[in-house]
């Protein structure tokens, strides 16, 4: 790997990011370096930055969110991926992010096959953050391997029967209630706040899906549900059985959305608006694409973008380098910026590899972008190949 280069303006090629943006680094000369240059952190600077985070109403219900939702695919172990952080490390990370005005923290069952479910968990009862003062959620969809360093590679859930997981994945009623057992255990909670679904599942019928969800919620085992990484049509036929039989509806959407990415533009967004959905965007830095200049970027990030990378890809980033350049300000902020500034987009799921990148991402919430920098940073995009079920379709991606 090229020798990173680690500076204020996150100047890091795509060979040092995971598919997250998460920074990765060849050897443990590059880590010590990074623990100096970008891992800098002290609580009295976190509480100063407190009263810059807003909060904001996830959809049409009272349930208020911090503007940035810690990810916490970071967390866990090692074996699960290289880049994942262990427990030390991971619960000094959610301490500092609950101290900037993070009150909201997304997980899922599959990271760190169920490790940073633990931690997060962990991390709460350590530091003695309020139960009441947080947002906890997380996802059910995938199998929960035996192995942390185990992965069904290529159609997970396809081969996750053949690997012994029968009836431990997908939206089965089975399934679902094992699910929420299983991470409420793990979180060592009685109950998370929002439960979603990590993708849609074609083989069992929609109503079975919406009435495990909803006796969920009913016996307190969740106060909310949502939904992640599906097609338009499909939310709508789960969101619609729903509220035409009385039951529990979906309050936020979590999708792939940005400035390299926004098919969901023609479908998706105007239907959650008509919901009174919430969307958030995991994917605001374009799964590392929009970190770094390109000249920086030592490999072409061909599978991180749906269809393979085209012209257009690197000219929009050069749009992007050039409106950093002139508001003083990164790459990730301007794209964090863009994001906050779409209508619909209530909230961002982010997972910065440190509390330095989060105190960023944060800062980016007050820049204002004109409506001549928001045209002339999407004027070139050009519809592209929908890609939807990430954590269905391929190896573990989301």
């Amino acid at each position: 790997m090229t020798s990173v280069s680690v500076h204020d303006r996150i100047g890091i090629p795509l060979e040092g990011l995971n598919d997250y943006g998460v920074v990765l680094f060849a050897d443990s000369a590059e880590i010590k370096i990074a623990e100096v240059a970008l891992f800098v952190y002290h609580p009295s600077v976190a509480m100063q930055r407190h009263g810059n985070m807003p909060y904001v109403k996830l959809g049409s219900s009272g349930l208020k969110v911090s503007k940035i939702i810690l990810g916490c695919v970071g967390y866990g172990t090692s074996e699960w991926y290289s880049w994942v952080k262990n427990e030390e490390e991971s619960i000094r990370d959610i301490k500092a992010a609950y101290d900037m005005g993070v009150n909201a923290f997304d997980t899922a069952d599959v990271y760190s096959n169920g490790l940073s479910e633990v931690i997060l968990g962990k991390a709460v009862r350590a530091h003695d953050i309020p139960r009441d003062a947080i947002v906890i959620m997380t996802k059910v969809l995938n199998p929960v391997t035996r192995r942390y360093s185990e992965h069904l590679h290529g159609n997970m859930r396809a081969n996750a029967d053949k690997a012994g997981y029968v009836n431990q994945h997908g939206l089965s009623r089975k399934h679902i209630f094992d699910s929420i057992k299983e991470s409420l255990e793990r979180l060592q909670m009685d109950y998370v706040d929002v439960f979603q679904c990590h993708g849609f599942d074609e083989e069992t019928p929609i109503p079975e899906i919406m009435e495990a969800l909803h006796d969920v919620v009913n016996l307190g085992y969740a106060r909310y549900i949502g939904m992640s990484n599906c097609r338009a049509w499909e939310f709508q036929a789960m969101q619609n059985y729903a509220i035409t039989h009385g039951l529990t509806p979906f309050i936020s959407l979590q999708t792939n959305y940005n400035l390299l990415y926004r098919e969901d533009e023609h479908e998706m967004l105007p239907m959650l608006k008509h919901y009174g959905v919430s969307c958030i965007p995991w994917s605001t830095l374009a799964r590392g694409a929009l970190i770094t200049p390109l000249e920086q970027q030592v490999r072409q990030p061909d599978d991180r973008i749906p269809g393979g990378r085209k012209l257009w890809h690197a000219e929009t980033i050069s749009r992007v380098e050039a409106v950093a350049r002139a508001k003083e300000a990164t790459i990730p902020k301007i794209a964090i910026a863009w994001s906050v500034h779409k209508p619909g987009v209530d909230a961002l799921v982010i997972s910065p590899p440190s509390p330095r990148h989060l105190a960023a991402a944060i800062s980016s919430l007050q820049l204002e972008l004109s409506e001549g920098d928001i045209s002339f940073l999407e004027a070139l995009y050009e519809p592209q190949q929908p890609i939807v079920n990430f954590t269905a379709s391929q190896s573990f991606h989301v």
